[in-house]
């Protein structure tokens, strides 16, 4: 994720420490929780507000665009005027979009809270990693990297479960659930005042806003190298979040309301484990392996279509799940690697510009298909584009891992991971940055700026 600002040295975790470090972990997972949370109530917004496919994936949408403009300009500001305020108006704009929710009236007013959640999220989640980092014990090094990476996508499953359970049991699910985030958002921002600030102002606030991309030409190969698999696992997952509800019940008409969030938290649930059992595998080991679970997981989305049997769709999105953990940590990784630490930021910027883009744009154009053609068209094309995707992933990956065992690069060897997030790639040269630098989360460190 993102590394210290030079000149500061973080403080280290103590015993008291053990609290502000779990404040900023459970920050995290409530910030995806929320973002996922909509997703089971898509169905009654639709019903209720005759929406359409289009309309859904515009919201879902606006979301991932604002999060993502938001990281490119917000993503180093904590560095210059502290972790704490910007946290602390991160969840005062949250608690703002929770409100908005609970009241929406309409189609504007859920954009303008998705819109208004990106802001929030975007803003925190770098603040909010970097505070993990700055918290790191020495006595446990890869504790905040793990945190950063496994947070968020059980913060989303841990979001969509909870959503999904309101939907099946509590009145006004519409409200119910933002009401409880809200309390949960407020408590957190109360718990913060009284957290110690973990680094020191510094001038620069004003400049670090301003937004860029760099990418090192050993990221742009690595990057290119990964490209279709990270296009297709980011876009099958904007297509499970967006689209998931309409098509369990294009599936299973009979079912019960809440299976539509099911499918979304069946592959953020199998997403998590994945993120922390392949942390130790080779980053082009584990493109490779998500990238060929996409292609299956895609069959069966289709075999789910014409045999209208839900099983299939489920045990689908395990497998997309599978290959969404697999392939953004090793891709990640790969990227990251590559470059040295004070190109790190620029780097994941561009990475994260790729990945959001690929879950919300072929989203927004599967809703302009279901409007035009159907749900049904638009699942086959989706599956059929995503399936290629993985199918060029894997073959590019298994042709540059043959190039690797053939013709071995001078001075580099295989080696295993040294700790939990050091890239095990062949041909990442030792150097100092690479065992100490942990590799940033799959989900909510985006465009982050050097540190």
């Amino acid at each position: 994720m993102q590394s210290v600002p030079a000149g500061l040295a973080p403080p280290r975790t103590s015993p008291s420490g053990r609290l502000p470090f779990a404040l900023h972990a459970s920050i995290l997972i409530a910030l995806l929780a929320a973002s996922s949370a909509p997703t089971p109530l898509y169905p009654h917004y639709q019903a209720q507000w005759q929406l359409s496919s289009l309309d859904i994936t515009v919201v879902f949408s606006a979301y991932a665009l604002a999060l993502l403009i938001t990281l490119l300009t917000t993503g180093t500001l904590s560095d210059h005027v502290g972790r704490r305020p910007v946290l602390l108006g991160a969840l005062a704009v949250q608690v703002a979009s929770m409100a908005l929710f609970a009241t929406a009236d309409g189609l504007t007013t859920l954009i303008s809270a998705r819109v208004l959640q990106g802001i929030a999220t975007g803003a925190a989640t770098s603040a909010a990693g970097a505070a993990l980092l700055d918290l790191e014990n020495p006595a446990r090094p890869g504790r905040p990297a793990l945190a950063n990476s496994i947070a968020p996508v059980t913060g989303m499953a841990a979001g969509v479960l909870a959503a999904t359970l309101m939907v099946r049991f509590a009145p006004v699910p519409t409200i119910t659930v933002y009401a409880a985030l809200i309390a949960v958002f407020a408590a957190q921002a109360i718990a913060l005042v009284s957290t110690p600030e973990t680094v020191h102002r510094r001038p620069g606030a004003l400049r670090s806003t301003r937004p860029h991309l760099a990418l090192p030409s050993a990221a742009a190969h690595a990057l290119l190298l990964n490209g279709a698999g990270v296009v297709a696992v980011w876009a099958l997952g904007g297509f499970y979040s967006s689209l998931g509800p309409g098509f369990t019940r294009l599936i299973s008409p009979g079912g019960p309301e809440y299976a539509g969030g099911m499918v979304f938290f069946t592959l953020t649930a199998v997403a998590a484990p994945t993120v922390y059992f392949t942390r130790r595998m080779r980053a082009d080991v584990s493109a490779l392996l998500g990238s060929c679970a996409v292609i299956p997981a895609a069959v069966l989305t289709l075999g789910a279509l014409h045999l209208a049997g839900p099983v299939l769709l489920f045990a689908g999105a395990a497998l997309a799940g599978f290959g969404f953990g697999a392939v953004s940590q090793g891709a990640l990784r790969a990227v990251v690697d590559s470059v040295p630490a004070r190109e790190k930021g620029g780097t994941l910027a561009s990475y994260y510009v790729l990945s959001y883009l690929a879950m919300s744009l072929p989203a927004i154009g599967a809703g302009a298909l279901t409007t035009g053609f159907g749900l049904r068209a638009a699942a086959l094309a989706y599956a059929g584009c995503v399936a290629v995707l993985a199918t060029v992933a894997v073959a590019t990956l298994t042709a540059s891992l043959r190039g690797r065992r053939r013709a071995p690069s001078p001075g580099t060897h295989s080696r295993p991971a040294t700790s939990d997030y050091t890239s095990a790639s062949p041909d990442t040269p030792d150097t100092p940055d690479t065992p100490d630098t942990p590799a940033p989360d799959i989900i909510s460190v985006l465009a982050t700026h050097n540190r």
